[in-house]
């Protein structure tokens, strides 16, 4: 059966493998998830097929069973009344209905196995369509996760640039800071030495003044 063999393909298929070997393993996964929706309906059509052709089979062998037993109590009856001649071909009509029945008792059984296998396919490739799916599934969180992280990276070199810039403003300007600080340093030193020499020179300025009243006033009080 063509749709057997494409189902057991399906089901045998290494998804990890066609996944490594993919070009576009979403793509490649998306594709087979459909093909394993349209082979799960095509399935499980056959499986209902199979199980009414089963419930046929059950019904017509209990039906011949019914006529073979009613025409074997047929028969009992006209031997009872010694009517051999009628219970013959009641008898033959037994057998008969007999022989049928475990003909479809028969089909029965085969058709109870391909339900059975039916519905195994059926419960695999519902699993291996669930597998799939949760791989395809797996695959678009790792591609939203990768492109995520490749936004967030691209941001962070933009703010490392931008803070590498930063830096080196901060650098330029702590020197600028440096270099204005030394100078001024430098003045007030310069200025702190002028204003000590001028306070030495007030101050001797001071003592000689203080030197000329004092030989000032020893003038005065000589006769």
């Amino acid at each position: 059966m063509a749709l057997m063999e494409r189902v057991a393909t399906l089901i045998r298929a290494n998804l990890n493998d066609l996944i490594v070997q993919a070009e576009d393993p979403e793509k490649m996964l998306r594709q087979v998830i459909v093909d394993m929706q349209n082979q799960l309906r095509q399935v499980k059509t056959q499986v209902a097929i199979a199980i009414t052709d089963q419930h046929l089979l059950a019904k017509k062998q209990k039906e011949h069973e019914s006529q073979a037993a009613e025409w074997f109590r047929k028969a009992e009856l006209a031997i009872s009344k010694e009517q051999d001649e009628l219970a013959r071909p009641a008898l033959e009509k037994a057998l008969h209905f007999r022989a049928t029945a475990e003909g479809f008792e028969k089909q029965l059984r085969h058709q109870s196995e391909e339900v059975e296998n039916l519905k195994s396919v059926l419960e695999r490739l519902q699993q291996k369509l669930s597998e799939a799916q949760a791989k395809s599934d797996i695959l678009a969180a790792q591609h939203r996760r990768a492109k995520a992280l490749e936004r967030a990276g691209d941001a962070r070199m933009r703010v490392e640039n931008g803070s590498n810039e930063m830096t080196i403003d901060r650098a330029r300007n702590k020197i600028a800071d440096a270099e204005a600080a030394g100078l001024a340093k430098s003045e007030l030193a310069s200025q702190s030495l002028h204003d000590r020499i001028t306070a030495l020179e007030k101050q001797d300025q001071i003592e000689q003044l203080l030197a000329d009243l004092k030989a000032n006033r020893l003038t005065k009080k000589m006769p």
